[in-house]
């Protein structure tokens, strides 16, 4: 199969199919669904977004698809079962005439969330695509709005065997090969081999369809991306089982395995450089147009990939069988001689208090690494000056003898921010008003009780006070901390009764008085009695009070006084008091 399909002939009339529909990424990963589940999902929602709603037959959807009605009923009751997750994707309605006569169900789709995770997928690549062509065109569309580098090794572990002994297990890498070079050849997905990062396919997915898109869209892509990489066939195909990324026709792969020196940079017996296309940084370099005859990159025996930096032979101290070398056995690549990297002066001029270490990087991966992340911090809101200021104080804090490895230095320690998730933080100072920072204090603080109550507990004793704990288990000063926590309710004195004969009040004066005797039956203390039997004898007849009289006889002024007369008398106590007055004055 040709590595880009002979571009069809454009037809101006014909309507541009320019629908798409969001899909949830669970009928994308998930293994509960089978391929021809996906694309009956993106018919009936497109159909579904008409005004009247997706009211077509099983096998009218089928016609669309070009699949059998027997398939689009299998997805469709894969769509109505709720899934691993309880989720139903579809549910039909069914229909009945006024008369009697059946006719097709309304069919809708859920609702989908605003926070799980979807692919746009175009409408006219689920009628050009079978389902598992749709379902690897839906995983590139996914990888490429993410920004994931996707290896045809991911690919194959979401597409799935869905019948037979090796159901539930991914297909082989080949067979995952071969449906990529299907829908590029139906011109839906476009692969740049070797163009990507460590010498990875990429995969660009189209949005359009084909017969929409001219030459100079499609086709000039695929141009492009034949000629930045020229193979030893005009085949196409992609990997084999077990070579990574490369070509079967002697190609290799560089993905296969990472090299030595960026899996370990301690490791100085490993290989000068790493990746495909990766060249040292050359201060001052300028862009560098790609030469035109592309053909000279791949003139070196033995079918080995390119390889960066100015020597591709291991050091000396390699073992000569650990060369690398083609699958035939031939010689070594020739060093590499295409277009140099560019850094923008705005990325040296910030790396310019560390230019002494970045010379002695010698690994180009490492090299790139260090530029994209200035270039990201850049991009992120980090102000220039602030991350030299970084580079410069850190670079200050240490002995240039003291750095083993440059590379993994400016990555690891000199280029990350320190501090909290406050983006001004840094290292603990707030770079805007150069004030401490109040949320590092706090998480330095809480580390450091945490660390003592650590080491109290290590050592026996009471976490909080630092003291030995009594035989109970706890110290004194957390039984008083407890103690002040939740006080001990205070008791309430309960009267108690006398002993001896009852008491009482007088009726007269209110003193206290044993009720006995005489008292029993007046209620007077003896000086009330004697005073009420002398004062009795001088009263006129008038003042006694009669039998039933409720209220006092005497008058506040001009008004009848109200109050309870006392007993034996008319008045009550303060008509009597001002009587006693009178008769003593």
């Amino acid at each position: 199969m040709s590595a880009v399909a002979a571009p069809a002939a454009v037809d101006a009339t014909a309507p541009v199919r320019r629908q798409r529909v969001r899909v949830p990424m669970r009928l994308v990963s998930s293994a509960a669904y089978a391929d021809v589940a996906l694309s009956v999902y993106v018919k009936v929602k497109a159909l579904g977004l008409r005004p009247e709603g997706c009211q077509a037959k099983s096998s009218t959807i089928a016609s669309y698809l070009g699949l059998s009605t027997a398939s689009v009923e299998r997805g469709m009751t894969q769509l109505r079962r709720p899934g691993p997750d309880g989720v139903v994707e579809l549910v039909s309605d069914r229909r009945t005439l006024p008369g009697g006569t059946g006719t097709s169900a309304l069919r809708t789709v859920r609702a989908m969330t605003r926070t799980e995770a979807f692919v746009w997928l175009p409408v006219a690549a689920a009628e050009d695509l079978t389902p598992r062509q749709l379902r690897a065109f839906a995983l590139i569309a996914y990888a490429q709005a993410r920004g994931i580098a996707l290896t045809e090794a991911e690919l194959a572990a979401g597409l799935l065997h869905h019948s037979g002994k090796k159901a539930g297990q991914p297909i082989s890498v080949t067979a995952a090969s071969a449906v990529v070079d299907a829908v590029e050849a139906a011109r839906w997905v476009t692969v740049q081999r070797r163009a990507g990062a460590q010498g990875r396919h990429r995969y660009i997915a189209h949005d359009i369809a084909p017969e929409a898109r001219t030459d100079g869209g499609c086709a000039a892509v695929a141009e492009v991306a034949e000629a930045a990489v020229t193979s030893g066939s005009e085949e196409s195909a992609s990997s084999e089982v077990g070579e990574g990324s490369g070509s079967p026709v002697g190609e290799g792969s560089l993905a296969n395995e990472e090299s030595p020196k960026t899996d370990s940079p301690d490791d100085e017996r490993a290989f000068l450089s790493s990746a495909v296309g990766e060249v040292p940084v050359v201060e001052g370099a300028g862009a560098v147009e790609n030469p035109a005859d592309t053909a000279a990159r791949t003139q070196a025996g033995g079918g080995l990939a390119l390889r960066a930096g100015g020597n591709s032979q291991p050091s000396p101290s390699k073992p000569e069988t650990e060369k690398r070398s083609s699958r035939g056995g031939g010689s070594a690549r020739s060093s590499y001689d295409g277009p140099q990297l560019a850094m923008s002066p705005q990325i040296y001029a910030v790396l310019e208090p560390v230019h002494q270490l970045l010379e002695r990087v010698t690994s180009d991966f490492v090299a790139r690494q260090i530029a994209r992340e200035v270039g990201r911090q850049l991009r992120g809101g980090t102000d220039a000056e602030r991350l030299q200021h970084r580079l410069t104080a850190r670079f200050a804090k240490v002995m240039l003898s003291e750095i083993r490895d440059p590379g993994r230095w400016l990555l690891g320690v000199a280029l990350p921010r320190w501090g909290c998730g406050y983006q001004d933080c840094e290292a603990g100072v707030l770079w805007s008003t150069g004030k401490d920072c109040e949320v590092c204090a706090e998480i330095v603080q809480d580390k450091a009780a945490a660390r003592r109550r650590a080491q109290r507990i290590e050592q026996g004793l009471c976490p909080e006070h630092g003291t030995r704990p009594g035989p109970g288990g706890r110290c004194v000063d957390c039984v008083l901390d407890d103690a002040a926590r939740n006080p001990a309710p205070v008791p309430v004195p309960v009267q108690c009764e006398v002993e001896g004969p009852p008491r009482g009040s007088c009726g007269d004066c209110g003193a206290r008085i044993v009720v006995i005797g005489r008292a029993l039956e007046d209620g007077l203390c003896k000086l009330c009695r004697e005073e009420a039997a002398v004062l009795g004898a001088a009263v006129v007849p008038a003042q006694t009070a009669p039998a039933g009289q409720e209220t006092c006889s005497g008058r506040d002024g001009d008004v009848p006084c109200g109050r309870k007369p006392l007993p034996s008398r008319s008045v009550c106590g303060i008509h009597r008091v001002q009587e006693l007055a009178g008769e003593v004055a």
